[in-house]
């Protein structure tokens, strides 16, 4: 036996997730990694390193996020024979075609290299099998609110323009709207029919954060929340995405707009929710209306 030590570098990509150690083992049907039997043996944390026992003989360590993206967000290193220990290090980088895999450091196996390509191809197909679903039950969607008719939640009595100032962002809304208190957000609104919820993340939570610019910000959003279906878009200036959520509680389905902005000191995640059966044309002006202050 031989001790192999892990380093997981800290990173901002990915940061949320743990990565799953797993080594080659023919003997095991615990699960497959590309074909190849593999048997785990730990996770790791953000910015964590442990150290595991495994076998002399020469075998991949491979390192994925979950089950369900294993076979092209993975990296996986040749280790050969030898009875001393073992040292590797490496950290999630930002490729939102491989779902910012874990990449270990000076891994230069030919095998291994083909293996990242192969990944980034097969993340490709299911990002674009993703929008494309996405797509049709937007369409679809759409038709058949048109076909019935479905008229817009807010009515006439709503359309008073009403500006908010809280926390350093300011919006301007309507007289429906008020301020309200929600948990891990920084500042929120609610009305009847549309909920707002604002969250400011500092630079200084990683380092080069403020390198990001508002798209990779928006896909890091979408990446560590799991939205696989959402698609950063840009519309009258403003970064944005869409996803749904079901509250399974009361069997409502919401429509999220999550427009993304950046200061001189952090991002701002700001979110516009909505049963999914209104569309509203008001949002992009909401969300166009939103400055910040020091």
């Amino acid at each position: 036996m031989r001790k192999l030590t892990v380093k997981r570098a800290k990173s901002f990509v990915g940061c949320l997730s743990k990565a799953k150690i797993y080594v080659e083992d023919y003997e095991s049907k615990e699960l497959n990694i590309n074909k190849i039997p593999c048997r785990k043996i730990g996770v790791l944390k953000n910015g964590e390193e442990k150290a595991f026992e495994i076998e002399d003989r020469a075998t991949k360590v491979f390192v994925i996020a979950d089950k369900l993206t294993k076979n092209y967000c993975n990296d996986f290193y040749q280790l050969y024979y030898s009875q001393e220990d073992v040292f590797l290090s490496g950290k999630n980088r930002f490729n939102i075609a491989n779902g910012n895999a874990f990449r270990f450091d000076n891994n230069n196996n030919e095998e291994a290299l083909a293996n990242r390509k192969n990944g980034i191809k097969k993340g490709l197909i299911v990002l674009i099998i993703s929008l494309i679903i996405s797509l049709i039950i937007s369409i679809v969607i759409v038709a058949i609110s048109v076909f019935f008719g479905v008229e817009l939640a807010l009515s006439s009595s709503t359309v008073n323009p009403k500006t908010f100032s809280s926390n350093g962002m300011s919006i301007t809304l309507t007289d429906s709207f008020v301020e309200t208190d929600a948990e891990n957000f920084t500042v929120a609104y609610d009305s009847k029919y549309v909920a707002v919820f604002a969250l400011e993340e500092p630079f200084t939570l990683a380092e080069g954060f403020e390198e990001y610019t508002l798209e990779e910000y928006a896909n890091l959003v979408i990446e560590t929340n799991n939205l696989n279906a959402s698609k950063v878009e840009t519309f009258n200036g403003l970064t944005y995405f869409t996803h749904q959520f079901k509250n399974t509680d009361t069997n409502e389905t919401y429509q999220y707009y999550s427009y993304v902005y950046k200061t001189d000191e952090a991002f701002w995640l700001v979110q516009f929710a909505t049963p999914e059966v209104d569309f509203f044309e008001r949002i992009p002006a909401w969300a166009k209306s939103i400055e910040f202050s020091d």
